[in-house]
């Protein structure tokens, strides 16, 4: 990594200053005629007559609602900051799922401001770190300039692709200090501008803003709809990825599995929408085992829980248990089995107008009594549901909203998401399990060290619901089956 010029000082804190040197940079400074150089002899690459991003009527909809919420209220929306991953290198930038919900920018130090313009409506305003310097030399000369990290877009050309007036951030945090009225911002993204509204805001009226913002991604439109699937369809060809590598994870570890999907995920997507859990053996009790470090041995299991995360962050979350020689013993099959027949009944009963948590319920009531019957619990099924026995072994809920984040919706209040009702645009997963760990000697032998989660991304729909990631087959012979057609594929052409 080159490392001759980076400055020490972010150039967002200085718009008109030159840029300071690394300390330790071999060069001891920057001469008259060099900087002269630098200064000229470049050609316009001002873009013009831009076509508004496929996102843009729908974040304008999503402003729209906004508005009519907290109306005569500023309204304050960062997207974050570069993290420190070590000394001067950051971690990929994401920005927060608030702003690029609203925006369809993923911009470091993006700020979406929306100015009260009277008892309602809004003007809103998305401000951003305009393009490099050339005068002063921070195109070449800072740490994140436009020779070291790319070229971003004009303030002229955010306007014409995201819809909104565009302005330098570098001026916001003032303007917001001086600025008067009610105001309220989401917190924890951007501390410069959160310093900025210290006396304005209150930790209550932002909580409500972060809460409104949560439940109003609970119903997808037609945009979101279209990405979950693209990122579910991704997400498929990931898991025939994997099918097709095993034998080379056999002989590495799970991070041939974790680097298999992610390339998948990098070239089709953004990222991965989270931590991809690779996990073979015993590891697969482990509910977010994401170490990825065990071995792959032929005769066990594999656990992947991973998904896609598209270029505009919506993200699929998909889980297959997977015999890694591609053939269930007796014991993997009945447990497995067992978790499909849960899996059934919990997708059956996702419908509009159904509680949130009937899915869950019908899942659970599955697995107790196959776990009553297996003899590993007394009855009746309802004496063990009333108690929650059955936890022991289930773990986890059975399912999750899902959207721009793998858990989305997390901030809704308890009466609109678990206490509340499924409708049409909603999804979320069907995910119910069995894990019993290696050292639970309330169980036979034969079970221990098995984990076994299948998990589906179910959108509502008018009449129902539709399964989007059924391609992937689930029931245990259907697996077998998928799994030998693409390792017969890969020796084909081998």
């Amino acid at each position: 990594m080159a490392d001759e010029l980076t400055p020490e000082t972010p150039e967002e804190e200085q718009p008109k200053k030159t840029p300071k040197q690394r300390k330790n940079g071999l060069y001891p400074g920057v001469s008259d005629e060099l900087a002269e150089s630098m200064r000229n002899g470049w050609a316009d690459t001002e873009l013009h007559g831009l076509r508004p991003v496929a996102q843009a009527p729908y974040t304008a909809a999503r402003r729209a609602a906004l508005s009519a919420r907290f109306p005569g209220e500023r309204l304050v929306v960062p997207a974050g900051r570069l993290k420190t991953r070590s000394n001067d290198t950051e971690y990929p930038f994401r920005a927060s799922t608030e702003y690029a919900y609203l925006t369809g920018d993923q911009s470091e130090n993006g700020v979406l401001v929306l100015e009260p313009t009277g008892p309602t409506g809004h003007r809103a305003t998305i401000y951003l770190l305009p393009r490099s310097n050339r005068e002063n030399g921070e195109f070449w000369l800072s740490g994140q300039g436009e020779l070291w990290v790319g070229r971003r877009h004009s303030l002229a050309e955010a306007e014409q692709l995201l819809g909104i007036p565009a302005k330098d951030v570098r001026e916001l945090a003032e303007a917001l200090t001086e600025a008067e009225g009610p105001v309220r911002a989401v917190r924890g993204h951007d501390s410069v501008i959160e310093s900025a509204l210290t006396d304005k805001v209150t930790k209550e009226r932002d909580e409500e803003l972060r809460v409104y913002l949560s439940e109003a991604r609970a119903v997808k439109d037609a945009f979101e709809i279209a990405e979950l699937q693209k990122a579910v369809d991704s997400t498929v060809r990931g898991f025939e990825d994997v099918v097709k590598v095993l034998d080379k994870a056999e002989a590495t570890s799970e991070r041939y599995i974790e680097g298999t999907f992610f390339l998948r995920a990098r070239v089709e997507g953004n990222d991965v929408g989270y931590g991809s859990i690779c996990a073979a053996g015993p590891h697969a009790c482990t509910l977010h085992w994401v170490r990825n470090d065990g071995d792959v041995r032929p005769g066990d299991l594999l656990l992947l829980d991973a998904g896609v995360e598209t270029r505009d962050l919506y993200t699929a979350d998909v889980t297959r248990t997977l015999p890694i020689n591609g053939a269930y013993t007796d014991i993997q099959r009945k447990i497995y089995d067992a978790v499909h027949a849960s899996q059934e009944a919990g997708i059956a009963a996702v419908r509009p107008g159904a509680k949130f948590r009937d899915f869950h319920d019908a899942s659970q009531r599955v697995l107790a009594e196959k776990l009553v019957e297996w003899g590993l619990l007394e009855g009746p099924v309802e004496r063990v549901l009333e108690l929650g026995l059955q936890r022991r072994w289930t773990l986890h809920g059975t399912g999750h909203m899902l959207g721009m984040d793998v858990h989305d919706c997390a901030a809704a209040r308890t009466e609109a998401y678990v206490d509340g009702t499924l409708e049409p645009g909603m999804c979320l997963t069907v995910e119910p399990g069995l894990y019993f760990q290696t050292d639970d000697l309330t169980v036979p032998q034969e079970y221990r060290g098995i984990g076994v989660r299948i998990e589906d991304d179910i959108l509502v729909t008018e009449d129902g619901n539709r399964n989007l990631s059924a391609a992937l087959p689930r029931a245990s012979h259907d697996v077998e089956a998928w799994m030998a057609r693409l390792l017969d594929e890969r020796n084909a052409g081998s």
